[in-house]
């Protein structure tokens, strides 16, 4: 008996024969279908054509081929069920109802499955591809997943975002990959039933090490030099009253001749420290690595119990924790806005009601856009009809900007408000530095860890209105502070 002949009677006229029902039909069907329509969507794709909507991205990309591959499996389900059943009948012919090639019909349906099996390949093959691309995209992350708006809107606007969520938050091996993807049906499962955290929080411990992260891009041994720093601050006074604090950085670094210096120098050596929580901010114990392998630890002396609580080696992340998802306070977001020109501060007293406005409790932010909005204009209607009737440009773009500062960093569903993820860069609006070099981090034989500033910046000015160092620099036009 030939091969072929062998192929028809053991194989195929089995398939036809048994493929004749309702479960393997409908299988049959889904897949046809769903693969009429991925191909549909790859094909507007390589056209040009994109689609906005986050959605049609889970659509397309992971419920398609799902139903595509269920559908496939749904055939031979169903030729096994009717096979049992005409088992259990006693109904399986001796012989199969023969096929003959030279029957149009049944050539033409041999000619169809052997190319529909082989576009089904690359269709799943594809779809695997395409599906494990779209779950490490930034986008699907954020916008497909709503209860990430937040880190989403922070992300976008951050010095990272064109770097790829997975780059930090997923580990290179097979290993990290499968770790990756358990923790994210864990998520799926909150997010289905409704058990998602608010606020959502990632503590450091859980995070990828700097090593792996950070440094990849920084360098440290590019840290070294200083930084001119110009911080603009508005007052709450009628008229917006314009001060300005310039300060050195000293960002410091290692060298090439492996010589610490600076705010990364004095951070690059081995230091461990014990905090009561998981945000890391009080620190009551730092153990520090010296030169020769020794080690000294310096205790809070307002900590008064055991030292226990969470461990953890220091890295950029420690002090640079808001590094992708900046969370801003709502002087630092209105201070900015201002500098930008809107609100304009033309606009009497605008810092303080401004801020009033953003810093009110809202049940949403739907209704924090209505009353933001309503507040500023009763505000100058009532208290300066004046500027109310000449500037109302200039007091609706101010309405908006405010709204926008309010949605930016505000999400009351969520449990997010301003101060819910402190910044540990510097000291002003957080303890950040001041978590250890407070001054009262102190070792047994009575060296402290030192919160002298000059350590890490020189200050220039302080809150001046026309500061002359930048006369002297020659960057008062430059940066547009006149």
């Amino acid at each position: 008996m030939s091969l072929l002949s062998r192929l028809k009677e053991n194989w195929l006229q089995p398939f036809f024969f048994f493929g004749n029902n309702p479960v393997t039909l409908i299988g049959s069907g889904l897949t046809t279908a769903s693969a009429i329509t991925l191909l549909s969507y790859w094909m507007m794709q390589m056209v040009g054509h994109r689609f906005a909507n986050p959605y049609l991205g889970i659509i397309f990309v992971l419920f398609l081929p799902a139903l595509f591959v269920g559908g496939l499996l749904l055939v031979p389900i169903g030729m096994l069920l009717r096979r049992q059943a005409l088992r259990q009948a006693g109904q399986i012919p001796a012989s199969y109802p023969a096929l003959h090639l030279d029957d149009p019909l049944f050539r033409h349906g041999v000619i169809v499955v052997l190319a529909a099996t082989f576009v089904n390949f690359i269709i799943v093959g594809l779809s695997s591809y395409r599906g494990v691309a779209y779950m490490d995209s930034p986008r699907f992350c954020g916008q497909s997943c709503h209860v990430m708006a937040p880190q989403w809107t922070a992300y976008r606007e951050s010095p990272h975002s064109h770097v790829d969520c997975v780059q930090c938050h997923v580990g290179s091996g097979m290993e990290s990959y499968i770790q990756a993807k358990v923790n994210g049906t864990r998520q799926l499962v909150e997010v289905a039933f409704h058990t998602w955290p608010t606020p959502i929080r990632a503590t450091l411990n859980n995070l990828r090490p700097a090593r792996e992260t950070c440094e990849q891009c920084h360098s440290p041994t590019r840290f070294v030099g200083e930084k001119l720093l110009v911080k603009t601050t508005f007052g709450d006074d009628e008229k917006n009253s314009v001060t300005r604090t310039v300060l050195v950085l000293h960002l410091g670094g290692v060298d090439s001749v492996s010589h610490f210096s600076g705010i990364h120098g004095h951070h690059l050596n081995h230091f461990e420290y014990v905090a009561t929580g998981a945000d890391e901010q009080t620190i009551i114990a730092v153990t520090a690595t010296n030169p020769d392998g020794t080690t000294t630890q310096y205790v809070s002396t307002d900590w008064k119990g055991p030292i226990r609580g969470v461990t953890r080696t220091m890295d950029c992340m420690d002090c640079h924790n808001q590094a992708t998802h900046v969370f801003q306070t709502p002087q630092e977001a209105i201070d900015e806005a201002m500098l930008d020109g809107s609100p304009s501060p033309d606009l009497p007293f605008v810092h303080k009601e401004g801020l009033q406005l953003i810093q009110a409790k809202y049940s949403s932010q739907a209704e924090a856009g209505r009353k933001i909005v309503a507040g500023l204009d009763d505000f100058y209607r009532t208290k300066y009809p004046d500027v109310w009737t000449s500037q109302r440009p200039k007091i609706d773009a101010a309405a908006r900007r405010l709204v926008a500062i309010y949605d930016r960093n505000v999400y009351p569903q969520m449990k997010i408000t301003w101060g819910t993820y402190p910044n540990n860069i510097g000291h002003m609006a957080y303890p950040g530095c001041f978590r250890c070099h407070d001054g009262n981090h102190v070792s047994r034989d009575g060296k402290t860890l030192s919160n002298d500033c000059s350590l890490c910046h020189n200050l220039l000015a302080t809150d001046e209105t026309h500061p002359g160092v930048l006369n002297d620099l020659g960057l008062q036009n430059e940066l547009h502070l006149q």
